[in-house]
């Protein structure tokens, strides 16, 4: 038993790609030996689930790549999206608050008199509220340079990789968006990011912003009315006293302590003159409620509903109710609302439109489509954890494409429009594999025009050992892992874990490049499964084989050999022919050195005995010579009946050699045993 286990191999190749290093990738690792006596499946510090993203994220880390402080947050998740609602509200409340500052002026009035003042209550209240709006955008201008975000190369395929760099992420904000974060006076909502993620979510804050605008208006309503009406004053005072002047400081409430302004007031018609009944003198126009009402000498609560309900009552009836007069600025004010009504309501009611259609026709595709999937399973009396792996892989889908059929759009359009998309999609995403690194343009165009996208979730298996293999799969994002049995050989497993760059179903290539392949697929010598997400391309069977009959260079010695060097089969029997030369060298060793132990003992024994035994030596040569030529016999005999029993046990142990990959092509390198 114990010189079985000693037989017993278990291999685990956590090796970086050269390639990789070359390009400068980060999170490099120590490279581990090729392989491993005995050793056991090595896992990272608290197993693989530290290392797979929860499922259902919208974006992913790059690979090798962790956050390095907790400090950088991901734009997609959930701390961002409430961090971007809540200053979103911060943004409507700045805009809320500033034309508060609209109701500031207001009329005061006294029993034959009337006079203008600021109201700085009101005015203290409103500047507190505008200074924490703008502390939650330096809040936000803050938040960032702590935010990461999508490499614009990741964006042709999937969900995209994200930027941790803080040095990067600094010099992208300070380079888009930061002058202009910090130079704007109004904190319009322009929240980074997701916002909503439902249609009547969106369709509410389009409403909201509908309100704002009535809201503004109301209030430029109000302003206006007091402006009307101290132009009356004004006139109505100039009117009066053309000889002697007149004292608009009696028009200010700062005045009401004064002598002179109870004396002005008994003698003047100002107030008389500017009565809103009163149209022969003064035309008020559309401002005429506001004084006639006396709503801007009312509490502030009061005056500001009125406002808003006359801005929202006049916004969505475009200006029709309106009567105004002959003054230019409130006939353009008029025509300002018309206009404005009409483009808010007609904004309006299309972003609802789109909120409510967009998002929710796709989804309710969706949701039919899975619909029918889960009667489909019941139907079928699945299992749960098939019918959990099913809603796991169509809401993956789903977060990935959002309904779109991509493959169906491309197919629609002109060959060459579809070959130069394609090539934008892929073609720097495979040239990051090695094995295609080494190809020209024209090879690679020609991939890239029959490479498929290809979704796999977590525990998927691609393909398992002794299946045909029916396509190459390229890994663009996540890690697999590949495992073989050698075909169920007893005591061998070899795994090793498949990055962004690696391959699998090499057998396909092999085959491919044969000058009279069949038209049976190879069979897989590894068993190849899903450890976290994984987007990758697929090159198919026909396709492949299509590729490799038109591009002779394909058959090329450079290719063979880089293929081969990234391939894990081949590297699998490279390691295993290591062990085998190692274990016969060791093996001619042991033989060597027992050798030379019975040569020395025979030697040693064979010494001729001292002078003073000289007269002895007659009478005990014959008994000595008869002991020596026994225990040489003795010895003789033991040394060959461990050497057969060892040979005997070693043949009835050994087990057969690892097939050497097919090489249909290659150089014919001869074998070093």
């Amino acid at each position: 038993m114990e010189f079985k286990k000693e037989k017993q191999v278990r291999f685990q190749d956590e090796e970086k790609d050269v390639f990789r290093e070359k390009n400068g990738a980060q999170g490099h690792e120590k490279q581990l030996p090729l392989y491993k006596t005995s050793a056991p499946l090595r896992k990272s510090e608290g197993g693989y689930a530290d290392k797979i993203p929860k499922f259902g994220r919208s974006k992913v880390f790059p690979e090798g790549q962790e956050p390095e402080k907790k400090t950088i947050l991901d734009p997609g998740s959930d701390i961002v999206l409430k961090w971007n609602r809540i200053f979103l509200f911060s943004c409507l409340v700045s805009l809320f608050v500033d034309p508060l500052f609209f109701y500031l002026p207001s009329v005061l009035n006294q029993q034959n008199s009337s006079c203008m003042h600021i109201d700085m209550n009101l005015g203290i209240i409103v500047t507190c509220f505008r200074t924490v709006a703008d502390v939650f955008y330096l809040l936000h201008v803050i938040m960032k340079f702590r935010t990461a975000y999508v490499s614009p190369s990741s964006r042709v395929f999937g969900k995209g990789e994200l930027v941790m760099d803080l040095n990067k992420i600094a010099k992208r904000y300070l380079k888009s968006e930061f002058f202009i974060d910090v130079i704007a006076a109004l904190p319009l909502p322009q929240a980074t990011g997701v916002v909503t993620k439902t249609a009547w979510a969106g369709a509410a804050y389009n409403l909201l912003l509908y309100m704002l605008a009535s809201h503004v208006l109301g209030a430029a309503w109000y302003v206006l009315s007091i402006e009307r009406h101290a132009i009356c004053w004004k006139s109505a005072c100039r009117a009066e006293f053309k000889s002697a002047g007149c004292s608009l400081n009696f028009l200010d409430c700062g005045t009401l302590t004064h002598s002179d302004r109870a004396n002005w007031v008994n003698s003047t018609l100002v107030f008389t003159n500017c009565n809103p009944d009163n149209t022969s003198f003064f035309n008020y126009g559309i401002f005429g409620n506001a004084v006639a009402k006396n709503v801007v000498s009312s509490e502030f609560l009061k005056k500001y509903f009125y406002c808003l309900w006359w801005g929202l009552q006049n916004l969505s009836s475009y200006g029709q109710t309106l009567s105004t007069s002959t003054f230019i600025g409130e006939t353009l004010f008029a025509i300002l609302i018309a206009i404005l009504g009409l483009v808010l309501f007609a904004h309006l009611i299309g972003n609802m439109q789109t909120y409510l259609q967009s998002i929710t026709v796709r989804l309710e595709e969706w949701r039919l489509k899975r619909r029918d999937t889960e009667e489909w399973m019941r139907h079928r009396q699945l299992p749960e954890d098939l019918q959990q792996r099913v809603r796991r892989f169509t809401q993956y889908k789903w977060l990935t494409t959002r309904g779109v059929d991509e493959e169906s759009i491309l197919c629609a359009l002109p060959t060459d429009l579809h070959r130069d998309i394609k090539r934008h999609l892929c073609l720097d995403l495979v040239r990051r594999v090695p094995f295609f690194s080494q190809m020209d343009d024209q090879l690679l165009d020609a991939i890239c025009e029959r490479l498929v996208s290809s979704l796999s979730t977590q525990g998927t298996y691609i393909v398992r050992e002794g299946d045909p293999v029916t396509e190459m799969l390229f890994i663009i994002r996540g890690t697999l892992e590949s495992s073989t049995t050698n075909g169920g050989r007893s005591g061998f497993f070899n795994s090793t874990t498949l990055r962004p760059g690696d391959f699998c179903g090499e057998e396909l290539l092999s085959w491919a490049l044969l000058p009279r392949s069949t038209l049976n697929l190879p069979s897989s010598t590894r068993t190849v499964r899903a450890l976290s997400e994984v987007e990758a391309f697929a090159l198919r069977a026909e396709d492949l084989k299509f590729v490799a009959n038109q591009f002779r260079r394909l058959h090329s010695k450079k290719l063979q050999h880089t293929f081969r060097y990234y391939s894990h089969h081949w590297r699998t029997w490279a390691a295993c022919f290591i062990q085998a030369a190692w274990r016969r060298h060791k093996k001619r060793m042991l033989a060597k050195c027992l050798s030379m132990q019975e040569s020395f003992n025979s030697s040693h024994e064979e010494e001729l005995p001292d002078d003073s035994d000289k007269e002895e030596a007659p009478k005990t040569v014959a008994s000595s010579q008869v002991k020596q030529n026994l225990g040489v016999t003795i010895l003789a005999s033991r040394f060959a009946a461990n050497t057969r029993r060892g040979a005997q046990k070693i043949k009835k142990v050994e087990l057969p050699k690892l097939q050497k990959p097919e090489e249909p092509d290659f150089s014919a390198d001869p074998d070093d045993d």
